[in-house]
């Protein structure tokens, strides 16, 4: 008997310790889920994506500014002095190359005097527009510049330290604050001779095609240089990032309970414009929110009980804290105690994991009575055998 107490006793207790542990989990999970209706999942502008592992970009965050390409800008004067007879361009509107740009007079007698026609050299933008009808022209003086601005350069200022990250042909993500929610790709084209000695930077340009011509020279850029790429990364948008450095957490979708979203916390690791790194606390396939995530932190446990979804989802009632109720609902609740409450006529509810534990053990239990009180058959022939008689022998 005390063999077979030392055998079961760690497995009881073993049960008991999962079992409690099971209920401490749930519980806390109960307690960071925040359960909303579906118009204040709308109101809010919940949006969840699937977690998935993916190949992550490690970048490295820069800032600059657009520039127009060399040999893409373009400066008309006047040969000969005289005046100008006719503006045929306005600022900032678009010419072609061969088009009409000033008519000059000459200054040299005739009837009429002398004029000549400037043209374009360059299709582009008309900037810095220095010259009026009847305006003095002279050689040295600029009257107008023409950019070709479908192509530009994005110059990023990148710190010293940096710089041996860097060489041509790597890619960058370019966003400008004129147009927010509209990025461009670049490729690294060439990097500074000199460095800024009162910036402590180097500077990169990239090559970015300009189609649109939104990109303008002076703009200020934001750039996310991709350095090195890592397959199979578990990450998320950083959006859904939510919590000091020190308490990162998640808010993931209840996969039972509809409008409902679980506070997950997450041990994050490597972050770059887009993405996050997450080392543990999800798994592919979770969903997590991605827009709205910080206003469910001030949602408090949401509009919602739990008995009231896991009602509105299964179809059935449910206890208030979310387990099944005995066989026949509610009523059969009222009926064994008419309060709502377990009495000594309804058996508790147990888990499944709690159930499977107990009847391994009484299987067990079974086995060790059995193995205990069973005498080895070599005993029990011994014991059928009667001894010799002594001194017995032949007549």
């Amino acid at each position: 008997m005390n063999l077979l107490l030392r055998c079961l006793a760690p497995l009881l207790l073993g049960t008991a310790a999962m079992a409690a542990e099971a209920r401490s989990a749930k519980a806390e999970r109960l307690a960071n889920t925040v359960i909303l209706t579906e118009a204040g999942v709308k109101n809010l502008r919940l949006k969840t994506v699937e977690v998935e592992e993916q190949a992550f970009a490690e970048t490295l965050f820069a800032l600059g500014r657009i520039a127009v390409r060399p040999g893409r800008r373009a400066v008309i004067s006047s040969r000969i002095s005289g005046r100008a007879l006719k503006v045929e361009v306005a600022p900032d509107h678009e010419v072609r190359a061969g088009a009409p740009v000033v008519v000059v007079e000459s200054r040299q007698p005739g009837d009429p005097p002398p004029q000549i026609t400037l043209t374009a050299p360059i299709s582009g933008l008309v900037t810095d527009l220095n010259v009026a009808p009847g305006q003095p022209v002279s050689p040295d003086a600029a009257l107008l510049s023409i950019v070709d601005l479908s192509s530009v350069y994005a110059v990023a200022r990148v710190p010293e330290h940096l710089a041996a990250k860097l060489k041509p042909g790597l890619t960058a993500t370019i966003r400008v604050p004129g147009w927010p929610g509209e990025q461009w790709e670049a490729r690294l084209e060439h990097l500074g001779v000199e460095a800024d000695p009162a910036s402590g930077t180097l500077e990169a340009a990239f090559y970015v095609t300009n189609e649109n011509l939104r990109l303008r020279p002076g703009m200020r850029a934001e750039f996310s240089v991709t350095i090195a790429t890592r397959p199979d990364v578990m990450a998320v948008p950083r959006t859904a990032l939510q919590g000091d450095p020190a308490d990162r957490f998640v808010y993931v979708a209840d996969q039972d309970i509809p409008f409902a979203f679980v506070r997950v916390p997450v041990v994050t690791g490597a972050m770059n414009d887009r993405f996050v790194e997450i080392q543990q606390g999800l798994l592919p396939g979770d969903r997590v929110v991605t827009e709205g995530a910080y206003s469910l932190a001030f949602a408090g446990k949401g509009s919602v009980s739990l008995k009231e979804a896991l009602d509105a989802a299964h179809g059935h009632e449910h206890a208030a804290d979310g387990g099944e109720l005995p066989k026949g609902g509610a009523a059969a609740t009222e009926s064994a105690g008419g309060d709502g409450h377990d009495h000594g006529s309804t058996r508790p509810r147990m888990s499944g994991l709690t159930l499977t534990s107990l009847i391994a053990n009484g299987v067990l239990l079974v086995l060790l009575a059995v193995s205990a009180t069973r005498r080895p058959k070599s005993d029990d022939g011994a014991a059928a055998t009667p001894p010799k008689a002594e001194g017995s022998g032949h007549a």
